[in-house]
């Protein structure tokens, strides 16, 4: 390998040709724009048992109403909330479980619950599911609980 630095000197750059739209040997149509179906489509609501349908949220604001006598959070934020399915005719499942099994709400919790997203206008009927598995640990907090509780 050489240590030695070569310099060239250029006093004139070749400009390179010109794009001419005569060059072109075809001209082709222009597309449709892809966006233009997308755009003028009308947005379309949630279905009402669905994650953001009227019914849903108004059984996850019941739910926001419950509190756990002992933790000053309630129960949707605390992670007891498993999960809630709504049918397109009224029926409600909400899947839940409690703190621990011994907890001393347990026998009248599922009940509380199941009457409050039974008196959810558009419920006709509703059913609570109580599992203990998985077990709840605080992991299953939001972070609204977590802050409430001075975790964060």
């Amino acid at each position: 390998m050489s240590d030695r630095i070569e310099i060239e000197e250029v006093s004139a750059v070749e400009q390179p040709p010109r794009a001419r739209v005569e060059d072109v040997a075809e001209v082709r149509e222009r597309k449709r724009d892809y966006l233009d179906g997308f755009l003028s489509q009308k947005p379309q609501g949630q279905p009402a048992g669905e994650p953001g349908g009227e019914l849903y949220e108004a059984v996850v604001s019941a739910l926001k109403e419950i509190y756990d006598p002992e933790i000053p959070v309630n129960i949707y934020d605390l992670g007891l909330i498993y999960g809630v399915d709504v049918t397109n005719d009224g029926h409600a499942v909400v899947t839940m479980t409690l703190t621990t099994p011994h907890c001393p709400v347990a026998e009248t919790m599922p009940t509380e619950v199941e009457l409050r997203v039974g008196a959810v206008p558009g419920i006709g009927s509703s059913e609570v599911n109580l599992v203990w598995d998985p077990a709840w640990d605080p992991a299953k907090m939001s972070d609204d609980a977590k802050l409430e509780l001075g975790m964060l």
